[in-house]
């Protein structure tokens, strides 16, 4: 029985160890620049996602101007969630376009369980 037991919880190690080690080719081969830049269409942000963090500390946006946020998970399975704008981006929902009603810093937090790093896979949304 412990046998047993010692197995399934090697296992469940292993997945969960794994969770952010799931290579995304596609997205690996992104060229998309990750730093925020305004462009004719708005702001853009690339918030680029690997094993435990984010590509930059902060990412930086005008207030009342729209603004593109795209998750691109360059290494392993993660999510952004921005409380204060209601946004979560995953898999499945890549991209969202907002126009941020308020200046301040806000907190960006990978929303996907990925791994022993997971709690401290943050970053910082600045709307000046």
């Amino acid at each position: 029985m412990k046998k047993l037991l010692v197995l399934l919880m090697g296992i469940v190690l292993v997945i969960a160890i794994a969770a952010c080690g799931n290579n995304d080719t596609k997205s690996a081969q992104s060229t998309t620049s990750p730093a925020a830049t305004t462009q004719a269409a708005g702001q853009q942000v690339v918030l680029k996602a690997s094993n435990f963090k984010f590509d930059q500390t902060e990412y930086r946006v005008k207030k009342g101007e729209p603004v593109t946020i795209t998750l691109d998970n360059a290494q392993g399975v993660h999510g952004a969630s921005i409380k204060e704008f209601k946004i979560n981006l995953d898999n499945s929902n890549k991209t969202v376009t907002f126009t941020p009603d308020k200046a301040g810093s806000f907190p960006i937090n990978c929303s996907i369980m990925c791994g022993s790093g997971h709690a401290n896979m943050k970053t910082t949304l600045v709307v000046e």
